[in-house]
């Protein structure tokens, strides 16, 4: 590319996702949630089905067993997505958090139910875990903003 002088220009440099410190913790909150999605939704196919069910609400129209593996499903495909999709990150970040908010029901129902499972053996447990579902949907629209 030649500029008026008729020196040849650098080219332009590549816009970068992220920039400093904060593009770093935004990129290293992504690559942990995405993981923590994998993990979870293997571990919904797998060795927590049960656990898992404990937090199926009672009205949901579809056998609980189901809805674990179809939520594990769907976790295992937003955790990769938040790892791999780099051109896409903003549409995976704005459909993780919709999923974080559409499972908030199951945390209410396991806490309103009096329902075990995770270690959370007591209502004051369930109840404070409550509080970490708006933390996720943050996270998932934070760690997957530009700039």
């Amino acid at each position: 590319m030649r500029g008026d002088s008729g020196a040849s220009e650098p080219p332009a440099a590549a816009p970068a996702y992220d920039r400093g410190m904060a593009g770093t913790a935004r990129t290293l909150a992504r690559i942990a949630l995405g993981g923590f999605l994998a993990f979870a939704g293997v571990s919904h196919l797998t060795v927590a089905r049960r656990e898992f069910r404990a937090q199926v609400p009672d009205w949901v129209p579809v056998d609980p067993d189901t809805t674990v593996v179809a939520s594990g499903v769907v976790e295992v495909g937003l955790g990769t997505a938040l790892l791999f999709a780099w051109r896409q990150r903003r549409l995976v970040g704005g459909l993780t958090a919709l999923f974080f908010i559409a499972i908030f029901p199951g945390n209410v129902s396991q806490w309103t139910h009096h329902r075990d499972g995770f270690g959370l053996d007591t209502d004051m447990k369930r109840f404070a875990r409550l509080f970490f579902q708006p933390v996720l949907v943050w996270l998932a629209l934070w760690s997957t903003r530009r700039g």
